[in-house]
């Protein structure tokens, strides 16, 4: 007697090949930010009738925000990592009148003051530091509490007063341009810009095709998903316009601001540790998931600790740029400059709950608070103006990030 074989019902459907929900609401986050940033460059220079991406304005943009934007670079590691730095601004104050005072009463060499401004800066975030890891104290009342201490001490450093002014070699760090030292192009649609920051320009773009490149290749090699080709170049395409065509203006105006310089060196290196780093790896893990990161040998009291030094030196080189542009030190610089570095950092991308986010989308989140910024002052518009718009894209930017986790959980469903 034989016995059927029941009937297996049949397996369901393997979902399709594709994206990962993860990589999708990344990618939604990303592309979303760098949308908005061109949509309100575009709505500011048809309201302000061109005048918004006037050589002049473009450096003005750049050298009258550089310290948020340096501020910002630090912020979004610590937000990364599942902390917050309320005391930046604070910290900005205070290094700023270290430096007057090494620079301007004690009379020492610019470089010597510059380092050890540097040095305190460092100080400061290993004392945050180390009450946040070791302690265990919660970097919200750490820092908040630091904010009212430095601040504090920025008085008594001051005397309640301004020091100043500074040696010219800060000075021209924050507000001065590079020399033209291979003269400049006298004819065409290019005439009087200067060749050096229009090499420096192709070298940017060149830069930008090779990484970007190169990691689409290591990703295709180890079967990981990329962009269609078409959208790759098509990404490529509109950001070495994007960086031609400013440093095309800056080159016709006064060449390249020496803190825009700066700036490309420090998100270029930020970038690198943040991405390819074991310590940057270590950061992503600590504000994804603590418990697994803990369990993966990931050392968190060490990493946590070193994530408020930088933000510490961060803040001391903010500070010495916002005091170098100001030629003093004044006991109300600084304020709400941590404001301003949050926003940035969370219209740039990072997540709320840590994990996420990107250096140079920080940047891009600074960058989009400075448009707005410098955009309706072009219009005349009153400050409480601003400050409501500013709010309501920083909210409009977390509700984002919330939509797109929110699309990519029921897409994994």
């Amino acid at each position: 007697m034989t016995t059927a074989n029941p009937v297996r019902p049949a397996d369901p459907a393997a979902p399709p090949a594709g994206r990962s929900p993860r990589r999708i609401s990344i990618n939604l986050r990303q592309s979303g930010i760098y949308v908005a940033f061109a949509l309100i460059v575009i709505l500011f220079e048809a309201i302000t009738g061109g005048a918004l991406l006037e050589p002049q304005n473009i450096s003005n943009i750049i050298v009258q925000n550089s310290y948020v934007l340096i501020l910002a670079i630090g912020m979004i590691l610590v937000i990364i990592s599942g902390h917050i730095d309320l005391s930046a601004g604070s910290v900005v104050a205070m290094t700023g009148a270290v430096a007057a005072v090494l620079t301007v009463n004690l009379g020492l060499p610019w470089p010597l003051a510059v380092v050890l401004t540097l040095v305190v800066g460092a100080v400061i975030g290993a004392w945050q530091g180390y009450w946040v890891a070791y302690f265990g104290i919660p970097a919200f009342i750490v820092t908040l509490a630091g904010m009212l201490a430095f601040r504090a001490l920025t008085l008594t450093v001051l005397g309640n007063q301004g020091i100043g002014p500074f040696p010219d070699a800060i000075r021209t760090l924050s507000n001065g341009f590079t020399g033209g030292y291979l003269g400049n192009i006298g004819l065409g649609p290019l005439g009087g810009a200067d060749l050096v920051s229009l090499l420096a320009g192709v070298v940017v773009v060149a830069g930008i095709v090779l990484t970007q490149w190169r990691k689409r290749v290591a990703r295709l090699g180890y079967g990981q998903e990329v962009d269609p080709f078409p959208l790759f170049v098509l990404k490529i395409a509109v950001a070495a316009a994007l960086v031609l065509a400013v440093v095309v203006q800056l080159a016709r105006f006064r060449n390249l601001p020496w803190v825009l310089v700066l700036l490309a060196v420090l998100v270029l290196g930020y970038s690198l540790v943040a991405g390819k780093s074991v310590f940057g790896r270590h950061i992503y893990a600590i504000g994804g998931n603590l418990q697994a990161a803990t369990l993966s040998g990931v050392k968190v009291k060490s990493v946590t600790f070193w994530v408020f030094v930088n933000m510490g030196v961060l803040a001391a080189l903010a500070g010495i740029i916002f005091a170098g542009r100001l030629n003093q030190a004044g006991p109300t610089a600084g304020v709400n400059f941590e404001l301003d570095a949050i926003a940035a950092a969370f219209i740039g991308g990072a997540a709320v709950q840590g994990g996420v986010g990107k250096v140079v989308g920080a940047i891009t989140g600074g960058l989009i608070m400075a448009v707005i910024n410098n955009g309706m002052s072009l219009i005349g518009a009153p400050s409480e103006r601003v400050m409501l718009v500013k709010g309501a894209v920083l909210l409009a930017a977390v509700a984002y990030d919330i939509w797109t986790k929110r699309r990519a959980g029921a897409a994994a469903r």
